[in-house]
């Protein structure tokens, strides 16, 4: 039965990754269910795309909530397509502890852009993942670029410390607040400034923006920020004002890093944690699956293990199960040598 769902997940491929190259709305929306469902539909959709990706503008916008970030993103997308560029946003929302699905929809949101042919979006949900961005919302932002779009804007959600594994996803950070909320000092405790490319003051025409300012330059100058300085720019995303600026500075970001061959080091430095990611979500499953992670940690405190024996004892498992499968893999070419016409119709009638 293996072989014939993965022959069937190729040909499947076969049709639909041409298509999504192409840029089709449902071909994209139909793949990034895939990348939704996990599993080796996941990994063979990014293998076949991933050589195509790198070229996109990839802005992650996060700040807390109130601050105005779909509306900001909602401005950003139309700047980009008066411009004649093709824009892909995801939003990433909260997930619905019912159906493991994102809370907000993209029609809701963005109501004015989900029309114009030259942008697509999507909600894609946390499920509950540390630092906000699923696996499959940064494969997503793979997605869209290897699609071809000139930007890819990921609008996070604003709960605590989430924010900061945008930086893993994308090439320039802007961070929002808005005067008056007091999120400066709780912005250096959730660790934004660190990730910060650029701060945007949204709702500018409020009062107390000119503190906001000073408040975030008193940080800024006490910080680490290396040989890029953020810029603090104000907006009022409503009324479309400072957008221009904002997409400006993103550019000048941008040639920064490219220049400075900081963009290359950037994403050496998110794919080594997209792949610690993936290593350690595969040690965790294959101990589960050969132990049961859970039964090991009841066993470890009815005994009152340390937390490294129980570890060590996962582990061990996991390598020991390693070892048994490589042991069969190589017996495996023989017996179907020695199987011979036969072995290969069970296989096909499989």
């Amino acid at each position: 039965m293996r072989a014939r769902h993965t022959g069937d997940l190729a040909a499947a491929l076969d049709e639909l990754v041409p298509r999504v190259l192409a840029r089709q709305p449902r071909a994209l929306g139909r793949a990034i269910s895939i990348l939704e469902d996990g599993g080796e539909g996941q990994r063979e959709l990014i293998r076949r795309v991933y050589a195509e990706t790198g070229k996109a503008r990839v802005v992650g916008v996060t700040g807390p909530p109130g601050a105005g970030k779909s509306t900001l993103v909602d401005r950003l997308a139309r700047h980009c397509r008066r411009r004649g560029q093709t824009v892909a946003i995801v939003a990433v929302d909260p997930t619905s502890p019912f159906t493991g699905g994102a809370l907000l929809g993209d029609r809701i949101r963005m109501q004015s852009l989900y029309t114009d042919p030259g942008v697509f979006i999507r909600s894609m949900a946390t499920r509950g993942a540390m630092g906000g961005l699923a696996r499959a919302s940064r494969d997503a932002v793979d997605l869209l670029d290897a699609a071809g779009f000139d930007w890819v804007l990921v609008e996070t959600v604003g709960v605590g410390q989430d924010e900061v594994d945008v930086v893993r996803t994308v090439d320039t950070v802007a961070v929002v607040t808005v005067p008056g909320m007091g999120d400066e000092i709780q912005a250096i405790k959730a660790g934004i400034l660190e990730i910060a490319d650029v701060f945007v003051i949204n709702k500018a025409d409020r009062d107390g923006v000119e503190r906001t300012v000073r408040d975030l330059e008193m940080m800024l100058s006490i910080g680490e920020h290396g040989a890029w300085l953020p810029p603090i720019l104000k907006t009022v995303a409503s009324r479309e004002e400072g957008i221009d600026r904002l997409l400006e500075a993103v550019e000048r970001h941008r040639e920064f890093l490219r220049t400075s061959g900081e963009i290359e080091r950037r994403r050496l430095s998110h794919l080594r944690l997209r792949v610690e990611t993936i290593l350690k979500e595969r040690v965790v499953a294959a101990a589960d699956r050969v132990l049961g992670v859970d039964r090991e940690v009841e066993r470890g405190h009815r005994q009152r293990l340390d937390p490294y024996r129980v570890a060590d004892r996962l582990f061990s498992g996991v390598l020991e199960d390693a070892r048994e499968e490589a042991a069969v893999a190589e017996t495996e070419p023989a017996d179907a040598a020695e199987a011979g016409p036969a072995g290969l119709t069970e296989e096909r009638m499989a």
